[in-house]
């Protein structure tokens, strides 16, 4: 009798979860068109990173009309909003809403032409070319349905509007200002990201690890400036940035585990701006991607061994030995089997079970928005990926390992509308599921 019982019952969840999920999918649908102007509005005017005062102005507004405590202003421009219905778990979404400085190139009628200040204050084109325009309305469609569907739910909604993703510095940014002054300890944390190499229409997810830790180093290389006719007057920083830029290239290679992925990109070189002086001193901008602890470790202390004994090399004296600045820091993403699978069930609810596909294999790219949850170490965090390419990207890539032409951080990326129910419906699924009755 108990067995009968409680197949019974899984039955009639079951019939309710497709009922509710054919509910949802409708309800979106519906809001489809409002949901594109929001998009439409907000990749045409884009922000600078802690820039996005219009973006969070506009979050702000659509949360308050759907009865969420608003709280704004957190590490600059972030916006928290809150929705309690009763006891049970505190789940978190994110969504980041900085833009890039790249002049657009696509066709799009709704093109970004603008050119803005960022926070340094300097004037630079910006564009969504990332997709964080479509992640902001996403944050938005999920607000609406959590409003309108109290009765299906129970626990609280934490929505993190958040700035400054692109230099991995927002979310830190944001704990360090006040986040959990506002908002209670989730017990998890999710977030979507369009991604080129999944068809629009559909979404992918898959536990373990999705995307690498990261650090973002400046170099200060000092030298001694002096004229170009007399360069042995001088010790030229240009030389030795140089030799420590191929230097780096063997800690990589022969000092971290080949076991392991890891990447060292030295991204932007900057020393003197005349033909004729040799620079007092040369920065370079290092990039490090990496999957384990014990070689993010081994890659920093490489860099400063490299670039010490450069510098020792041509007489630099101790006081003037280069110096190392740690920016942004996010350790890698990695999904807990449990919630994947939970996640995937939800969205075959919402999308189907064909519209669900096998995430992609672990990639170098970097996300902070699990950095929210660095003060809790018990804290969840979940990632999915929301189709925004063409229709065959998937089967090329995982098939014949081909990527697009154009992906994210491209003048002519595009998101495919198609992308803004869909993924509006996946992580609305998701988001129900961890917070159902």
């Amino acid at each position: 009798m108990n067995i009968i019982k409680k197949i019974t019952t899984l039955i009639l969840y079951s019939l309710f979860l497709q009922s509710a999920s054919a509910s949802l999918a409708t309800s979106i649908a519906d809001d489809e068109q409002r949901l594109l102007g929001l998009f439409k509005h907000l990749h045409q005017n884009p922000e600078h990173a802690f820039m996005e005062v219009e973006t969070a102005a506009l979050v702000t507004k659509e949360l308050k009309s759907h009865g969420f405590a608003v709280h704004t202003g957190i590490a600059k421009t972030g916006v928290v909003g809150i929705l309690e219905n009763g006891p049970g778990p505190v789940v978190m979404f994110r969504s980041d809403m900085d833009a890039l400085p790249i002049k657009e190139e696509t066709n799009l009628p709704y093109k970004s032409t603008a050119i803005k200040k960022d926070a340094n204050g300097i004037e630079l084109p910006v564009m969504h070319a990332c997709g964080h325009d479509a992640h902001t309305v996403w944050l938005i469609g999920l607000a609406k349905q959590l409003a309108a569907r109290k009765s299906e739910w129970s626990g609280t909604a934490v929505l993190v509007a958040q700035p400054a993703e692109e230099p991995i510095l927002g979310a830190t940014a944001m704990v360090n200002d006040g986040l959990y002054k506002v908002a209670p300890k989730p017990d998890i944390i999710i977030s979507g990201h369009t991604m080129g190499v999944v068809p629009a229409g559909s979404v992918a997810i898959h536990d373990g690890r999705r995307m690498a830790g990261t650090d973002q180093m400046d170099v200060l290389i000092k030298g001694v400036g002096g004229h170009g006719s007399t360069p042995h007057a001088a010790k030229d920083p240009v030389i030795m940035a140089a030799m420590a830029i191929m230097g780096y290239q063997a800690v990589v290679s022969r000092s971290v585990d080949q076991s392991q992925p890891a990447v060292l990109t030295v991204g932007a070189i900057q020393a003197g701006d005349s033909n004729n002086i040799i620079p007092d001193s040369a920065t370079l901008k290092v990039n490090l991607r990496w999957y384990t602890e014990a070689d993010r470790d081994q890659m920093i202390k490489g860099i400063k061994s490299v670039t010490d004994n450069i510098a020792r090399m041509y007489g630099i004296p101790n006081d003037r030995m280069p110096t190392y600045t740690m920016k942004g820091y996010s350790k890698p993403v990695i999904n807990g089997k449990g919630d994947t699978q939970q996640a995937r069930s939800a969205m075959q609810a919402a999308l189907g079970e064909n519209k669900v596909l096998r995430g992609m294999p672990p990639v170098m790219g970097s996300e902070d928005f699990h950095m929210l949850g660095s003060p809790y170490p018990d804290t969840r965090i979940l990632y999915i990926e929301i189709g925004s390419g063409a229709k065959d990207v998937y089967s090329n890539f995982m098939e014949k390992g081909i990527l697009p032409e154009v992906l994210n951080h491209n003048p002519r990326y595009v998101v495919e509308p198609e992308a803004i129910v869909t993924g509006t419906t996946a992580l609305t699924s998701v988001v129900l599921s961890f917070l159902s009755k």
